[in-house]
């Protein structure tokens, strides 16, 4: 039985915030079909600090550049088999971040991959959602959109 949050609607893509990243504003694809959520990470180094599993890793925040990367490092909360939508299964580092979607902060499990072909930095799956989302496949950006500045770094061109 699931726990009754009063949802919220979002749309098919969101801006999203990363607080525990310093990441105020992010593009993400909100993916139904995908149980965990997935970010877009590159320089992968995982390490052992205390005697735990950690994971390096950067992120880029904005669509088709690497402006802006923000170094992270994080326990390891686990370590998953993910089949991609390309039928691609591989084994992925999970990692729990605070996830901020409308407004509402929730705490989601995130595998780590190269997503370099795809145009989300970020997919949202069930697992976070189902913590008081619900999807209307017809919208967008239900939560709201960031100051233009911001959208204008999303749109920059790629470089060359």
């Amino acid at each position: 039985m699931s726990v009754h949050h009063p949802s919220r609607l979002v749309g098919w893509r969101e801006w999203i915030g990363l607080p525990d990243l310093g990441v105020d504003w992010m593009k993400a694809k909100i993916d139904t079909g995908a149980q965990t959520s997935s970010l877009h990470a590159f320089a992968l180094h995982e390490f052992e600090r205390d005697g735990k599993a950690w994971v390096r890793f950067e992120i880029h925040p904005w669509q088709r550049s690497s402006d802006d990367a923000v170094q992270v490092e994080l326990p390891v909360h686990d370590r998953r088999r993910v089949r991609s939508s390309s039928g691609h299964a591989e084994k992925r580092v999970v990692v729990l971040l605070e996830l901020r979607l409308t407004d509402r902060s929730v705490l989601a499990e995130v595998t780590l991959t190269r997503r370099d072909a795809m145009g989300f930095r970020m997919l949202i799956g069930r697992q976070a959602l189902r913590q008081g989302f619900l999807v209307d496949s017809a919208a967008s950006y239900l939560g709201g959109k960031p100051p233009r500045p911001v959208r204008r770094a999303n749109n920059r061109p790629a470089e060359a």
